[in-house]
């Protein structure tokens, strides 16, 4: 896959903290106070710009509808994203900047951790990212994630349209979000689905370098570093942090919350030796074929060898867990679990949480094993021994970054 902007590719600073400095009240609504103060606005993208930001994102992060719906705006999500992206492509105009849309966290969890069905985490997506697209938006920045069910989500929803789309967690000093999903597990699942890049956000410097040198190892697409600018930090201590974070692997950086213009100026400074880290591995060619057969759940990235030894197959149930566990001590690598119903799909993903042994699924249904596939939220392994044809399965498992075996 071809990364669709020259790298190394330096991103823009903060949009909250920039605009509260600029008279924003804190809490307030920032798409809503951006788009009444439009000049305030312009300014501060032209001087990101200036500073030598090669691209622009709007400060569409939190216009999704639950959301906007603190306050009382989630009737006007379509307008706030269109009106946005146009004032953002207003501040680029004749620059030949690419416009990207930023895609907050939805707020949302489906079971265990919440109670909301994942097709409304995808619709709510489906909803700012379509207008977000229809805007004109030249790529989506999908950021400051916690959970991999929200990842999976706006992927999907992406993936109704064209655009490219970059993804950053924000993780804590233990290199976990708040779900417990790591780099790695949400690396190896989401470069399976076909994204551009990934990487960190919203977090120190210091709590990036062993994630991103832990999956820069094993990336097939370019890693994103965009740490806070602590309180105090000087533009030029922030601009050696980021190259720490290039010599760890990334490629694509810039600046979260505290970011300003002058930080991105340091960065920019600095690009000329961002290429030598570069030169040692160049993600995005075919150079290496680093997707290798690795499986995932939210926290856990499983290695596979060459010998995919199965176990016999278990059927869906409440007791699934501990029959999972209870595999563990023989002689398998990996759990096949038969799904046959759509009840079955849910039990799944549900249940196969806590496995520490990656999942083969076997299905004989192409809707089930799609819901399978959807819900599960990781990267499953297909059993290819199935009823179903290869003109099936190979869609399936293509949209979903599952391996086929």
């Amino acid at each position: 896959m071809e990364f669709p902007f020259k790298l190394p590719l330096l991103l823009d600073g903060a949009a909250v903290s920039n605009l509260e400095a600029l008279g924003m009240e804190p809490g307030a609504c920032s798409e809503l106070w951006a788009l009444e103060h439009p000049q305030q606005l312009l300014a501060l993208q032209r001087d990101f710009l200036a500073a030598g930001a090669q691209v622009l994102c709007a400060p569409t992060y939190g216009a999704n509808r639950a959301a906007l719906a603190a306050y009382g705006l989630e009737e006007k999500t379509k307008e706030l994203n269109a009106e946005l992206i146009r004032l953002t492509k207003e501040a680029a105009q004749g620059k030949n900047i690419p416009v990207g849309g930023r895609v907050g966290p939805s707020g949302l969890f489906p079971p265990p951790m919440g109670d909301t069905d994942f097709d409304d985490i995808y619709n709510l997506y489906r909803e700012q990212i379509r207008a977000l697209s229809k805007a004109g938006a030249d790529f989506l920045i999908i950021e400051d994630q916690s959970s991999l069910a929200d990842m999976r989500a706006a992927v999907l929803a992406a993936r109704t349209t064209n655009l490219p789309v970059f993804v950053t967690l924000s993780v804590d000093s233990s290199g976990h979000t708040l779900t417990g999903c790591t780099l790695l597990s949400a690396m190896v699942t989401l470069q399976a689905m076909g994204i551009e890049a990934i990487g960190l956000s919203c977090s120190s410097p210091e709590n990036m370098y062993e994630p991103l040198k832990e999956a820069y190892a094993y990336a097939s697409i370019p890693l994103i570093a965009k740490p806070d600018a602590e309180a105090g930090i000087t533009p030029e201590a922030f601009g050696n942090a980021i190259l720490e974070l290039v010599h760890c692997g990334a490629s694509v950086v810039g600046g979260c919350c505290g970011a300003t213009p002058e930080h991105i100026a340091a960065i920019n400074r600095l690009v000329s030796s961002f290429s030598s880290p570069l030169q040692q591995k160049n993600p995005g060619t075919e150079e290496e074929d680093t997707d290798c057969m690795a499986a995932a759940i939210e926290g856990e990235t499983f290695f596979l060898g060459d010998d995919i030894i199965l176990s016999e197959p278990l059927f869906c149930s409440s007791q699934l867990e501990d029959d999972i566990i209870d595999l563990e001590d023989e002689r398998i690598n990996t759990v096949l679990v038969q799904v046959e119903s759509m009840d079955d799909a849910l039990l799944l993903s549900e249940q196969g949480k806590m496995t520490r042994l990656p999942i083969a699924v076997h299905c004989d249904n192409a809707p089930v094993l799609d819901a399978a596939l959807r819900y599960f939220q990781g990267r499953l392994i297909v059993d290819s021994n199935c009823a179903l044809e290869e003109e099936e399965l190979i869609p399936l498992v293509s949209k979903y970054g599952a391996i086929l075996y």
